[in-house]
């Protein structure tokens, strides 16, 4: 008879939730404060994001120089296998 509406993403709210959060964020910070909370917050992403992609260029260039050193002791040993032993 009655039918339980499933969410499609159980963890997000919804509607009224989002505005029973923003009741409460209008009562906690006032209404002149948000604005600049939610400035803040996104200077902050914004630099999390720039640290998370600066590590990750890092981590990119130590793999590109050990693969590269890897190489160049791969070549090493064949040039060295190459050559005849002389006694």
């Amino acid at each position: 008879m009655f039918e339980t509406i499933v969410p499609l993403f159980p963890g997000i709210p919804g509607g009224p939730e989002l505005l029973v959060i923003l009741l409460i964020a209008v009562l906690l910070f006032g209404a002149n404060k948000i604005p600049q909370l939610a400035r803040s917050s996104g200077e902050a992403l914004g630099e999390f994001k720039k640290g998370r992609e600066e590590v990750e260029s890092e981590l990119e260039e130590m793999r590109k120089g050990r693969d590269a050193g890897e190489e160049a002791e791969s070549d090493e040993t064949r040039t060295r296998d190459a050559e005849p032993e002389s006694s």
